[in-house]
């Protein structure tokens, strides 16, 4: 049973926001201090290492010369295109950079920065509406403070398809239908996991249908049709443009080690791993991989609502079924804040009976997240 009645508007400020939002600036401030100690100690820039970084470069080279302009070699021989990367964090990129007359690297940060900020803020509205001040509160610091939230400051999508996914998914519990087809495409257009907002507003939007037994509420429908388009527009528009209508982006894809195998990929990185090792990186990108598939079934047992089972279990099936470098799979699980709710429900019970005890924990295990973070963006070589 959610703790808050839910009957403010879409745009109403929830209570308790502000200090929940003021502990996630403190914590990624601290993530990113720590990323700017460790980058002097290693004589590397830290605003370089921030807007620089892995993908980064991809998306700030399409926001300068547009699509079709850099393509890679892979080591296996692969021609390896921009199509792969989705448009709307490139376009705003462009877009701000021009408006305020700074170079695409610092656009692109603040762009992500604020993107955060307001995905924290949509984290936190779905958190108090379904548990409460409490939960939301603790919901919000655990997102900031996962090992992959390094990401969240950087030049990266994840920050982006955050915020439109969450708000997406708040609009879909509030039954704002329309709204929540318009940011589902939004996302959409920023990642190709942007189909997982997509299937959650479809899903949830044909089970409201059939309880109301075909007496739909206004928009339902419309905001049903909107959700796909953004993903599916830019996937036809890579397809006319490669030649292949309805295979060419995901060929594209293909050239990138990124295409759907039913988790035979997964398999023979747990192969290899059990055999030779992979460092520190591999090992625990498995361990997150696994705490999220433990996670998700808490929160089928907890009957979370459709709407973020779907889209956390979409995110999760992509990560375990889509091949890739298995390094980078916790990165693309870092929008599934719903697999969060069991835990952050867990931590404030064990506020509850003891917090010294618990703030000890909490703090000790963000502290290890964030130097694991900078570790990951400065010395690991493995793909982030």
């Amino acid at each position: 049973m959610a703790a808050s009645s839910g009957r403010a508007s879409l745009g109403a400020q929830p209570p308790g926001v502000v200090p929940a939002l003021a502990l996630f600036a403190a914590i990624r401030l601290t993530g990113v201090t720590v990323l700017a100690l460790l980058a002097a100690l290693t004589g590397r820039p830290p605003l370089k290492s921030l807007a620089h970084s892995w993908d980064s470069v991809w998306y700030l080279h399409i926001a300068k010369h547009g699509y079709g302009t850099r393509i890679h070699i892979s080591a296996t021989g692969a021609l390896q295109r921009d199509w792969a990367f989705f448009p709307l964090y490139p376009v705003l990129i462009r877009v701000l950079s021009r408006v305020l007359h700074v170079g695409p690297g610092a656009a692109a940060l603040l762009i992500a920065w604020c993107a955060a900020a307001l995905a924290a803020y949509g984290i936190y509205a779905i958190g108090h509406r379904l548990h409460g001040r409490a939960v939301a509160t603790v919901l919000v610091a655990l997102w900031a403070a996962l090992p992959h939230s390094v990401v969240l400051s950087l030049a990266y999508t994840e920050p982006l398809f955050s915020a439109l996914a969450a708000w997406s998914l708040y609009a879909v519990l509030k039954g704002r239908w329309m709204a929540a087809g318009a940011l589902a495409a939004l996302a959409g257009l920023t990642r190709p996991s942007g189909i997982a907002a997509a299937v959650a507003v479809v899903t949830a939007a044909g089970c409201e249908a059939v309880r109301r037994r075909g007496r739909v509420p206004p928009g339902l429908w419309a905001g049903a049709l909107l959700a796909p388009l953004g993903w599916a527009g830019y996937v036809l528009w890579v397809g006319q443009q490669s030649g292949d209508l309805l295979h060419g982006y995901f060929q594209a894809q293909s050239a990138w080690n990124s295409r759907l195998d039913l988790g035979a990929g997964t398999l023979r990185f747990l192969k290899a791993l059990l055999l030779h090792g992979g460092g520190a990186v591999q090992p625990l990108a498995l361990v997150i991989v696994a705490a999220s598939l433990v996670l998700f079934l808490l929160l089928c047992l907890d009957r979370g609502p459709l709407p973020l089972v779907v889209f956390a279990g979409v995110l999760l099936a992509m990560v375990i079924t889509v091949s890739g470098p298995f390094s980078s799979k916790p990165r693309f699980l870092l929008p599934a804040f719903p697999l969060l709710l069991p835990m952050a429900c867990g931590l404030v019970r064990a506020w509850r009976t003891g917090p010294k005890q618990a703030a000890l924990v909490g703090g000790s295990v963000a502290a290890m997240s964030l130097v694991y973070g900078a570790y990951l963006v400065l010395i690991a070589r493995q793909p982030l």
